[in-house]
């Protein structure tokens, strides 16, 4: 039995506003790509890690480990025109009839905890399929076609983030169906099947860095738990 984590790092970064595709932006000195795999390393040494990055971004990835000394073990899959099709890659990367769970990851949340990584593959083990979610705090509004609305109760909704692991026949026989629109995320895809997918408590720090204004809050965040 073997697990394994897909880190998904298909950006471009364009909301970021520059030419540096997000995943390799800088946070405390090298990309926020390695931060996250070195979340997952930490957590499980003999964690297989598939990195899911876009074919032209390999080479300069690779520049990046050589300039940055960085040997944590792992295998790079090309990724494809959709987050499905990116999952759908790293998950070709498992050999058939393995048997274990994968968690797949946005590959920038590198403030996911170590704890909330734990929690997620100890429930997919015992579930099958599990997701890590955070209550909502603002308060939420509808919007109809008309542009009409109305307030709807938070107590009802969570916020939910990555890593969403699963079973690994699973979750390679819910990514052999065709693509549809309404896959939102990769717990989308699970659920399609009829599969019920457990939750568990996130870490209100994992957020995905997609803005400028994101990546100003990761610097605040790694020196303030670099200092706990």
């Amino acid at each position: 039995m073997s697990n394994y984590v897909i880190i998904v790092a298909g950006g471009k970064g364009l909301r970021m506003g520059g030419e540096i595709p997000k995943q390799f932006l800088p946070l405390a000195g090298k990309p926020v790509l390695m931060h996250t795999i070195e979340r997952f390393y930490t957590y499980d040494r003999h964690l297989n890690i598939i990195v899911v990055l876009p074919k032209e971004q390999q080479a300069h990835w690779k520049e990046l480990c050589k300039e940055h000394h960085f040997a944590i073990p792992h295998q790079v899959v090309d990724g494809g025109d959709t987050r499905f099709q990116s999952s759908k890659n790293g998950l070709t990367a498992i050999p058939d009839g393995e048997e274990g769970l994968v968690a797949i990851h946005d590959g920038v949340r590198p403030f996911v905890t170590i704890a909330v990584i734990e929690r997620c593959y100890d429930a997919a083990e015992e579930s099958y399929a599990a997701i890590p979610v955070l209550p909502v705090t603002d308060t939420l509004r509808y919007i109809d076609s008309h542009g009409g609305g109305k307030n709807v109760l938070r107590s009802d909704y969570r916020v939910v983030q990555t890593p969403q692991t699963f079973d690994i026949n699973l979750a390679k026989r819910a990514f052999d169906q065709p693509y549809k629109e309404a896959f939102t995320d990769d717990a989308s895809v699970i659920e399609s099947l009829g599969c019920q997918v457990a939750m568990v408590e996130g870490n209100r720090e994992n957020i995905k860095l997609t803005t400028p204004f994101d990546l100003v809050i990761g610097e605040a965040l790694y020196h303030s738990l670099s200092n706990v």
